[in-house]
């Protein structure tokens, strides 16, 4: 399954019904006046967050969704009915935006969470509606509004608490390889990781957490350069960045301050999301002329975060490292905690 996490698409709600002119014709009802019916509403898109899709691929095949008009008004002032809305699905952690203004119309991130994009033309009124002292046969009725035509750009940003980032090579896939069942393509070339790759590590308490190993990311990745720019958003919804980093290179620190550039290039506060960096093949160094002790209190003096040496290969290091990640996702929940008490208010008040 191709993995495609941007679509343009045409959304266009159904026009509604129109109001039609009618009086009444039966027999012992002289005068019967008018009784002509509204039209009924159009029908509106919707869409819908489902667990079932992981990918836009859908929406590469099909692109112009239109929702059902709604019916004429009837005689003896009977509405129309209402045009079916036309229910869409996307995967959870897609992002809507007015491809015209560019303007963020909502966020689905919850299974079976709605959001409306296209609303549904009004019915338009029979000519029961213009019934009046002056008038008492109006023979005029209106027509039914268009509905709502949108321009959509979706964006799917993947739902991960923790994302491993790092340049090509580092060992990205072969450490989600080795903490979870996830599968990637691994090989001793860069840029083997063409897509993001899901994996969930479980907890010693049996919960499961979801991890996101990143395409590579190169010097100017921000701006385009490499994959980095097209997967840089799935890093956005993450609380916690692996900063995976080759422990072979000739210039370990060169290597984290690249990374922390683009971060920083791209913005959206992807720099400063909490990290545990995790200087990994340990098991190719060459421990008589590297010193690993001093190269990871170096990285631990320049970012301020955590760091482990580890090796994906063997398993060395793994299980602290873990113990860490652990640790630091249940500080971020009470942190969460919280301020959302502070927002509300809800803190430190008498009882």
């Amino acid at each position: 399954m191709q993995f495609i996490d941007q679509a343009k698409i045409e959304v266009e709600a159904g026009k509604g019904g129109d109001g039609i002119v009618a009086f009444r014709r039966e027999k012992y009802v002289p005068a019967g006046g008018p009784s002509g019916g509204n039209g009924g509403r159009g029908g509106s898109v919707i869409l819908v967050a489902s667990e079932n899709l992981q990918t836009l691929l859908d929406f590469r095949y099909k692109r112009r969704f239109v929702a059902k008009n709604g019916s004429r008004g009837g005689p003896k002032n009977k509405t129309g009915a209402s045009g079916d809305d036309l229910l869409i699905e996307v995967p959870c952690g897609t992002a809507v935006y007015n491809r015209e203004s560019d303007e963020l119309i909502g966020d689905l991130t919850k299974p079976g969470q709605t959001l409306l994009v296209a609303e549904g033309g009004k019915g338009g009124l029979g000519n029961k509606y213009f019934l009046s002292n002056r008038n008492r046969a109006p023979e005029h009725a209106l027509p039914g509004l268009d509905g709502e035509i949108k321009t959509l750009r979706l964006e799917l940003k993947l739902l991960a608490e923790v994302g491993i980032i790092g340049l090509p090579n580092a060992g990205k896939s072969t450490l989600i390889s080795a903490l979870s069942a996830a599968r990637p393509k691994i090989a001793d070339y860069p840029f083997t990781t063409l897509i993001p790759n899901l994996g969930v590590v479980r907890k010693p308490t049996g919960d499961g957490t979801v991890f996101a190993d990143i395409p590579g990311l190169i010097e100017g990745a921000s701006q385009g350069a490499g994959l980095g720019h097209d997967f840089l958003r799935h890093i956005e919804r993450t609380r916690l960045l692996l900063h995976v980093i080759d422990a072979t290179s000739e210039d370990v620190v060169g290597e984290y301050n690249t990374i922390m550039q683009e971060l920083q290039s791209y913005g959206r506060e992807l720099r400063e999301k909490t990290q545990i960096i995790a200087l990994n093949k340990i098991d190719a160094v060459d421990k008589e002329n590297i010193d690993l002790e001093a190269l990871a209190s170096e990285l631990n003096h320049l970012s301020f975060a955590p760091v482990f040496i580890i090796s994906a290969v063997t398993g060395e290091g793994l299980q602290p490292m873990l113990q860490q990640i652990w640790d630091t996702l249940d500080a971020l929940n009470v942190k969460e905690e919280e301020e959302v008490i502070e927002v509300l208010g809800i803190g430190n008040k008498e009882i």
